[in-house]
């Protein structure tokens, strides 16, 4: 997300700095309007660094995933929740004008009453990255409420697309995709029932380009973004079955105790609020992925081949 987030933002004309613990990848049409700074969260003269001279910080990092989270909930806390106050300090003093943040629209509700879920929703999440994601987001409005730190929260739904790191086991599409190309059994957790909201990451990053360019302090500071539709996971692997012309062999397992069953978010708000809506549906957007990752295998064989020839 973060690389397409950077592309989204110069080319609306925004200067970029990034903050993470590896320097960003770069691309030649980013000169001089593109900063990289390595550092930790955890870091208070790391963070000041790279905030300094910023007037808008999307904060999109994160050191666990719902699975990871679950394993050391201390680990979660101590380097998302803890690192997340470091920048939030940092903000305050340095006078940054909004914090953008994105949340998780798969966790921070837990098993839902109703669906589409909308933001007023009870939050009851059942994993420990959902409940880091919901304290990030009070302690937002809490330097709103005594430093006057404006913020706007995105609880994003899982986004999927081009650049995703395919062998993380992070994010269904993904993990789905590279296996289909290879040829290789997709494991499934449950009976492939589990029905969730796909976003398309151009989509997703749009979304954060909008919340930005709120010039004033919004009365509604949370919205949902996803596509408004859901899709069991045997549904989407039948979709890359279409996109990609293969017959996906599939492995069902057990079922694991933090997959609620149903998440699909309202994104109502976000339509009037944000004046955003989703434009990729789910069978373009694997189209997509899927031909960025053939490509990049086509490319990789030919770069191996040249390697040999010389």
């Amino acid at each position: 997300m973060g690389t397409h987030l950077i592309e989204a933002l110069i080319a609306s004309g925004f200067n970029v700095r990034c903050f993470g613990r590896r320097n960003a990848k770069t691309a030649a049409s980013w000169e001089n309007r593109f900063d990289s700074v390595t550092g930790d969260l955890n870091s208070e003269s790391d963070i000041t660094a790279a905030m300094a001279g910023c007037g808008v910080c999307v904060h999109l990092a994160s050191t666990t995933n719902p699975a990871t989270s679950n394993l050391d909930p201390v680990f979660d806390i101590s380097t998302n929740l803890i690192g997340t106050l470091n920048l939030l300090n940092a903000a305050t003093r340095l006078g940054t004008s909004k914090i953008i943040f994105v949340s998780s629209g798969g966790t921070v509700y837990g098993p839902p009453l109703s669906t589409p879920i909308r933001e007023d929703h009870p939050t009851n999440p059942i994993t420990s990255y959902g409940i880091v994601k919901l304290a990030i987001e009070k302690y937002l409005d809490f330097f709103r409420h005594n430093h006057g730190l404006d913020y706007i929260v995105l609880r994003v739904a899982n986004p999927y697309g081009e650049g995703q790191n395919v062998e993380s086991g992070q994010g269904a599409i993904a993990a789905f995709l590279h296996k289909a190309l290879r040829n290789e059994v997709v494991d499934i957790w449950g009976n492939g029932e589990v029905v969730r909201d796909y976003i398309y990451i151009k989509d997703a990053t749009n979304a954060i380009i909008s919340a930005i360019k709120l010039r004033e302090p919004q009365k509604e500071r949370l919205f949902n973004i996803g596509s408004g539709i859901g899709y069991t996971l045997n549904e989407v692997l039948s979709t890359i079955e279409n996109v990609v012309g293969v017959q996906i062999s599939r492995r069902y397992l057990s079922a694991r105790t933090f997959d609620v069953r149903v998440n699909v978010l309202s994104i109502d708000r976000a339509r009037i609020g944000l004046n955003w809506s989703p434009q990729i549906s789910l069978a373009d957007g694997i189209q997509r992925f899927a031909s960025s990752l053939m490509s990049n295998r086509v490319s990789h064989r030919n770069d191996t081949t040249r390697e040999y020839s010389e």
